[in-house]
């Protein structure tokens, strides 16, 4: 880490993974000298960027974040196309929509239209997950060149997340051949037990795939 931006991100990612934690620990953490990190963390701070607890004098993510994570959704051409459509399957199927786009090898929930059931899969804009293991990250996958193909899967791994995730190069490479053949993908319970979902991809105007839209619902 060689400027301030970049320190300042690290702080921010580092406060994503979702633990409160004070200015030794976050200075230790990230290998900063602490002088430096309390003169990062108090810039945050004025900003609302991160927010502190009062009472265990930790740092959280702030309300600013929020407010910007809504405004860069609603400039996201793809949401705006998308949404109407995201809508019209909800309204048809009273099911949990779900839009993903393709960034850093792993799928971003960005948009998201709830179903109205009691017992329904709930909204997780901004959270990331694997490609390998849910319906949106394959339908994503599989009409990726080959050579990315086999890069992701060496580098990020094909880890066991419940007992129907596809841990083996062979059979994920088998499913991605079904999915190209089919044009969908299915999580079938791969990474959330009592959870399935169907995921479509989304191609750019020269044939690339950049994003995938799905529907979930309990087993």
């Amino acid at each position: 880490m060689n400027n301030t931006v970049t320190k300042a991100m690290a702080i921010i990612e580092l406060l994503s993974l979702g633990k409160n934690m004070g200015t030794t620990e976050i200075s230790e953490e990230l290998g900063l000298p602490k002088s430096t990190a309390h003169n990062i963390i108090e810039t945050l701070s004025h900003y609302s960027i991160i927010e502190k607890n009062l009472d265990t004098n930790k740092y959280h993510l702030g309300l600013k974040l929020i407010e910007l994570g809504s405004r860069a959704q609603s400039e996201l051409d793809i949401t705006r196309i998308a949404n109407p459509y995201l809508k019209g399957i909800n309204m048809e199927l009273d099911e949990t929509v779900h839009l993903t786009v393709l960034d850093r090898e792993e799928v971003l929930y960005v948009d998201c239209v709830e179903s109205k059931k009691r017992l329904r899969t709930y909204s997780v804009i901004g959270v990331r997950a694997p490609l390998y293991c849910t319906a949106v990250g394959k339908a994503i996958l599989a009409f990726l060149p080959e050579k990315d193909i086999t890069k992701i899967l060496q580098e990020k791994g094909l880890e066991r997340i419940t007992e129907n995730t596809i841990t083996k190069p062979e059979t994920m490479k088998f499913e991605l051949e079904h999915i190209r053949k089919d044009g969908f993908a299915v999580d079938n319970m791969e990474h959330e037990d009592h959870l399935r979902c169907v995921g479509a991809p989304i191609f750019n105007s020269r044939g690339e795939v950049i994003a995938s839209i799905s529907i979930s619902g309990p087993t």
